[in-house]
Parts: C-alpha cells; sequence; structure tokens
C-alpha cells in the first residue's frame, strides 16, 4: 500500500463514499447496494423504510427475535399514557387487593356500617314505640280468678265528693233505698249529707254478713266497667267485700276517709270510691258486704256505673 491510502483494513475506515473518487475505484469501491461501497462492509445498508424494528436481524442467530416491536407501533409492555389506567384520559385503575401497593381506594366499609347501625336503631327504636303503646286496658289490679267476668279494686278515687250519678244517664245507677238489704243492714236518713233520693242511706252495715245486693239490668255488651260506691266514714277507714255474679274480687272495696272527716263525724265524712269490673250484656249481680276481716263501720247511699276503666265520673 502507498502512503495516503491505506485501504479499508477497518470496518472504521470505511468510506461510504468511496465510490466517488478514484482512488476509491481503483480499489474496488462501487455504488451502495447493501454496504458501505467497499467490498466485505460490515454494515447492511437499507434503503430508508425498509428496515423495521421487530424483525429478525438477517445477522442475529436464527429464531432469535428482537425484543422491541415494530417502529411506530407500542410494545407488549408498554402502552401510551392516554390509554393505560390512570393516564390523563383513562379511568384510575384501583387496587382490588388490599397491600398490593395500588394507590386505589377499597369499598367504602365505613359507609356500609353505618348504614347498618342505621337499619338497627331503627328496628330497636319501632319495637320500643310498640311496646310503649301496646295494651292500654291492662288490668290495673289483681282479679278474681275462676269464672268470666272478674272484678278488681283500684288504689283509690279523688277526695272530691261532688260527682253524682246523674252525670253516667247511659248507664243504670241505683239509690240505697232500691239496693236489697240482708243480714241486718236497714235504711236512715239522720245523717246529713247523703246524695241520695231523700237523704237516705243505707246503715248498720258494721255487722258481719251484712249486705246490699244491685241486681243490674241494661248493661249494652259485655266487657269493663267502672263500679262507683258513694258512702260516709266517721273520720277512719273502712272496707268491705264485692262479688260480682257469684265471683269475688281478690281485693275488697276501700272504705277511706278521703274527705278527711275528724274521728266520729259521719256527716263531714261522705265521698266515693270505685272499683274495676266485668259485666256480661244484660243482667248482672253485685252484692257488697262485710265478711269477717272487714272493717265495715260506713254509711252507703248510692251505687253507679262507668264504661270501661276510669277514675271518675
Amino acid at each position: 500500500m502507498t502512503p495516503g491510502n491505506n485501504g479499508a483494513s477497518t470496518p472504521e475506515d470505511d468510506d461510504p463514499f468511496g465510490y466517488l473518487y478514484a482512488d476509491g475505484q481503483a480499489n474496488g469501491a462501487q455504488p451502495p447496494s447493501g454496504g458501505y461501497g467497499y467490498p466485505n462492509s460490515v454494515s447492511r445498508v437499507r434503503t430508508v423504510g425498509q428496515r423495521q424494528y421487530g424483525q429478525q436481524s438477517p445477522t442475529a442467530p436464527h429464531g432469535q427475535a428482537q425484543q422491541q416491536g415494530a417502529y411506530g407501533q407500542p410494545g407488549a409492555h408498554y402502552a401510551a399514557p392516554g390509554t393505560s389506567p390512570g393516564g390523563p384520559s383513562g379511568p384510575r385503575a384501583t387496587s382490588s387487593q388490599g397491600g398490593s401497593g395500588g394507590r386505589g381506594r377499597g369499598p367504602n366499609t365505613k359507609g356500609l356500617l353505618i348504614g347498618a347501625v342505621a337499619v338497627v336503631a331503627a328496628v330497636v327504636v319501632g319495637i320500643g314505640v310498640v311496646m310503649i303503646g301496646g295494651n292500654d286496658d291492662e288490668k290495673p289490679n289483681d282479679s278474681a280468678g275462676g269464672a268470666s267476668p272478674t272484678a278488681a279494686q283500684s288504689d283509690g278515687p279523688s277526695p272530691s265528693a261532688s260527682d253524682s250519678a246523674a252525670s253516667e244517664e247511659d248507664l243504670p245507677a241505683i239509690d240505697a233505698k232500691a239496693l236489697r238489704l240482708d243480714g241486718g243492714a236497714v235504711t236512715a236518713s239522720n245523717v246529713k249529707g247523703a246524695r241520695a233520693d231523700g237523704g237516705v242511706y243505707v246503715t248498720n252495715f258494721n255487722t258481719p254478713g251484712a249486705s246490699v245486693t244491685w241486681n243490674v239490668n241494661g248493661i249494652p255488651e259485655d266487657g269493663k266497667y267502672t263500679l262507683f260506691v258513694g258512702y260516709g266514714v266517721p273520720g277512719k277507714d273502712g272496707t268491705a267485700t264485692l262479688t260480682v255474679n257469684g265471683t269475688a274480687a281478690g281485693v275488697p272495696v276501700k272504705l277511706k276517709n278521703w274527705a278527711n272527716a275528724p274521728a266520729g263525724d259521719y256527716e263531714k265524712g261522705w265521698t266515693k270510691t270505685f272499683n274495676y269490673i266485668q259485666l256480661n250484656k244484660g243482667t248482672n249481680i253485685i252484692k257488697i258486704s262485710c265478711e269477717p276481716g272487714n272493717q265495715c263501720d260506713a254509711n252507703l247511699d248510692q251505687l253507679w256505673l262507668a264504661k270501661g276503666w276510669v277514675k271518675s265520673g
């Protein structure tokens, strides 16, 4: 070789334009047809657009494919930001497993828990309302067992003695002189203040076996009624036994000194009491008696009824 023209000894010395010069032509340079212009060139020139990424290189080992996809097309591991989850135009991906490193939010368990608690609270409140407003007609005191109807005694009436039998005109009422008297009970009128017609009342009741009986007609229907008893006591409490249709009540008629009369003063001791009873439609028998164990020092002047279990009438 001559100085200044050493030839192409290495790939780096290849001149892609050697075929344009006389010395290059002398050395065998030819226009490009796959190399840089010299014979046995290392590089393989391709026409622009001929070679595509992702195709197997002619120099690559047989069967070994390039990992990168074709030029202009995304690889399998790559997706455009606009089409990948969480990208600018796509929906944000959520993690379906806790602790997987994803930043997505799981189901709103707190909201579900609050809703469940609210439903349970509503059910509890509804049950409470039903229990509070349930059986308003439940009997307040003990009743006589056995046959129906039964009778029950209330705690006692208001101290007021101003109410009269006339306020319950739709239900039966009776004065003392119309009652059937047994066991030594008699009528009298010498103590003032009795509300019965003519001031007549039943006295001599403080004797075991003494009784008054009322055959009640015209009860409109089976059910609950209140029996009111007008009486006077001499400044002390008394009791008597109540029997309805042959069944004795579980508690007595309470003849208390509601008027707060002085001891021995029958005239200032007029008041009333009441008992809750059950009556049948039509005719019923009501009896008030002085039995062993009762304290029956009282005068009786009137009996009357009220519909339902009430405390005034």
